[in-house]
């Protein structure tokens, strides 16, 4: 059996809802997210491209009047519109469902379900959650990016500012965590299609089979569960820009498919015989290095002069060294802002001596790896300062410096004061650090505390 490729989140206080649903899904649906606490709706939403939620109504014993169930509706719409949400409701509280498709839920089903009708629904949802891609056109036009100053950062969005203005097919290169997206973002809101979709495929996330169906689109009957006929992503991305993310990733034998596309402006969904044409502005990207692909003959050398019509070269961190403090203070307005603590009002910063150790930190994950630790340290924070133990970046083993070195100081003084306020409990000492209990020793060992 073919699985669509959608994402779905399923959120009961009941663990054998979950079981029961979980089951029932996995088998048509490529990925099937499930939590008995509805508290975590928003990082999972934050974190994974969530397709549809389905959403039980009540979390409390003794509450059934469902206003949890509206409460976490509005919380959804708000935090991702395009999200299809579906509640789910026990007879005899219809009510309160209807109330919630009032205000934005697409449907509701009963407990306990039919399984046909479930699918159903879901499967409905999941369509309409594909023409959101195209109704959803979010205005960002004033989005705030940030550049730098590192001279290889400043050159990258000069290119991409003059072939923003091109049709011209783009392929950013670069680590993983580097921004390649938000390049790719950049470059479609600064070109004359900005009012039209931005499709992002993640290329390496589909498997063969579902490869041509997501891409391509599919006519009713093409397969077992092709039920009704459904547009493919390119032509989601008609009048717009698509974002081929991992490009690099795509074995030999589908290349050739999407070569075909890209050299016809053409695409045919499966269970047709008539190409479609396409309007579409190609970028792709890769983190690997795709030229040595090409002389390994693992990728294509007619598809890579196809989608480089112009090359962009993202720098690490590591590249742009003094970029790293700015970059940080910039994510964290922007994260402060996503929680509803605009930075202006409350005051959110990081300590005094934090930017040494930000410029210190090795950033192998690149600024999403950045991103992640400042979300993290800024929901965990005791108050609006966010220290280097919030940040989690003490611990790592490419600190080796000599005791004249400021870092060292800095690190040897905070292990001192931690030693001291806990009365040389190293089990407590290591939490407040946010160090490992055998980090923590190595530091006491370097810096000769072991008699304070």
């Amino acid at each position: 059996m073919r699985k669509k490729l959608a994402q779905i989140l399923i959120v009961d206080d009941q663990e054998e809802i979950l079981f029961s649903a979980k089951m029932i899904l996995k088998k048509h649906f490529e990925t099937i997210f499930t939590t008995n606490n509805p508290k975590k709706i928003i990082s999972l939403l934050s974190e994974n491209e969530i397709n549809v939620v389905l959403l039980d109504m009540n979390y409390r014993i003794g509450f059934e009047d469902g206003r949890e169930g509206i409460h976490w509706l509005k919380e959804i719409k708000t935090l991702s519109p395009q999200t299809i949400v579906i509640l789910m409701t026990a007879f005899g509280k219809i009510e309160t469902a209807v109330e919630g498709i009032k205000i934005g839920a697409f449907d509701y089903v009963l407990k306990p379900w039919h399984n046909e009708k479930l699918l159903e629904t879901i499967d409905k949802a999941v369509a309409e959650s594909r023409k959101n891609v195209k109704k959803v056109v979010v205005e960002k036009a004033d989005k705030r990016y940030f550049v730098g100053t590192s001279q290889k950062i400043k050159q990258a969005y000069s290119i991409a500012e003059r072939v923003a203005k091109t049709d011209a097919n783009v392929l950013i290169l670069g680590e993983n965590g580097t921004g390649k997206y938000v390049f790719a973002e950049f470059i479609h809101q600064h070109s004359e299609r900005k009012n039209q979709p931005f499709v992002h495929v993640d290329l390496g996330s589909l498997s063969d089979n579902l490869f041509e169906s997501e891409l391509f689109g599919y006519a009713k009957g093409a397969f077992t569960d092709a039920k009704i006929d459904t547009p493919g992503r390119f032509e989601m991305a008609s009048g717009g820009t698509i974002f081929l993310d991992e490009i690099g990733n795509i074995p030999l034998h589908l290349q050739a498919k999407l070569l075909h596309v890209l050299q016809t402006k053409t695409v045919t969904r499966l269970g047709e015989s008539k190409p479609r044409p396409l309007n579409v502005r190609i970028i792709s990207a890769t983190n690997s290095d795709i030229k040595a692909e090409v002389k390994n003959k693992t990728f294509r050398e007619d598809l890579l002069y196809r989608i480089n019509t112009m090359e962009i070269h993202l720098p690490s961190l590591r590249e742009r060294k003094d970029d790293i403090v700015p970059m940080a203070n910039f994510i964290l307005d922007q994260i402060a802002e996503k929680y509803n603590h605009g930075p202006e009002a409350s005051g959110w910063q990081f300590e005094e001596n934090a930017g040494a150790y930000l410029e210190k930190y090795p950033w192998k994950g690149n600024v999403r790896e950045m991103e992640n630790k400042i979300e993290r340290a800024l929901i965990l924070a005791d108050n609006n300062t966010i220290t280097v133990h919030d940040l989690d970046i003490l611990d790592f083993e490419e600190i080796q410096e000599n005791d004249e070195n400021p870092l060292s100081e800095m690190e040897k003084t905070a292990i001192e004061k931690a030693l001291f306020k806990h009365h040389g409990n190293i089990s407590k000492t290591a939490e407040e650090l946010g160090l490992s209990r055998a980090a923590l020793y190595r530091r006491i060992e370097k810096y000769d505390l072991k008699n304070t």
